[in-house]
């Protein structure tokens, strides 16, 4: 079984871990986000997304999509086919993260109006997908070496203890400053985490609103980002989620992402 986490969107990072610390109870940053980011959610996974934008004024907009993750040991693969509203109807989008140090996720985006697939350049990834709160940045992994962490302090949120890391990215060019995690401890989930940008300024804040055990795994069932500048927000949201179903490698594809769910 392998261990690397799925998850949608988003959440977490980081490299191998030494147990000493743990064993005397005094978890370091990189200890505890390398436990996010191992925890395991079987070897695939599908799921139909509900995102739903809401704007300063309260307006909605609401999309289907269905979700497809698949681990396949040195690489993770998503496929996000869009259902619902007409105007995005057989949109899809494609990610591959790489366990490999360096080695940046590969992402495309497939528009059923121009009929071709184009790959997300690493100067796009910082811009928001698809109207959403999301970067294509938050879509991936970051890899452990990417990040400084460093352990906060320890404290309650929603009634759960959790660690607080701050992570620092070691590359000075990246879109944020730090991020500051809370992690529920014993189940290694990331309850919440504010971005900072460029100047230090908070940005914008994901909170995870539910989770629940699904085949003896913790898997994270809605989730909200929230711009707190534009007072913007994406919720997303699983249902129907069914964990190692068999989910076949030649799913993830761009002749697939061109075909759409039939």
């Amino acid at each position: 079984m392998n261990t690397k986490k799925i998850k949608f969107a988003l959440i977490l990072l980081f490299a191998p871990l030494p147990v000493l610390s743990f064993a005397q109870g005094k978890p370091t940053g990189l200890e505890i986000i390398q436990k996010v980011y191992d925890r395991a959610e079987g070897d695939d996974m599908q799921s139909e997304l509900t995102m739903t934008l809401t704007n300063s004024r309260a307006d909605q907009r609401v999309r289907k999509i269905k979700q497809f993750i698949k681990d396949m040991g040195q690489v993770e693969k998503k496929i996000m086919f869009f259902l619902a509203p007409a105007d995005v109807r057989n949109t899809s989008f494609m990610s591959w993260s790489y366990d490999k140090k360096g080695k940046d996720d590969d992402q495309w985006i497939y528009l059923p109006a121009l009929r071709k697939v184009k790959r997300i350049s690493s100067d796009s990834k910082s811009d928001y997908f698809m109207g959403s709160d999301f970067t294509y940045d938050d879509l991936g992994d970051r890899h452990p070496s990417d990040d400084t962490h460093k352990l906060l302090r320890q404290e309650k949120l929603n009634n759960e203890d959790c660690y607080v890391v701050e992570s620092t990215p070691k590359d000075e060019e990246y879109m944020y400053s730090k991020t500051i995690s809370w992690v529920i401890k014993d189940k290694w989930i990331g309850l919440k985490k504010d971005f900072y940008d460029e100047d230090g300024e908070h940005l914008k804040t994901l909170t995870v609103k539910s989770w629940s055990k699904i085949k003896g795994y913790w898997i994270v069932s809605e989730s909200e980002m929230k711009n707190v500048r534009k007072n913007h927000t994406t919720n997303m949201k699983l249902q129907n989620i069914k964990i190692d179903s068999g989910i076949a490698s030649n799913k993830f594809t761009e002749r697939m992402m061109k075909r759409g769910i039939k």
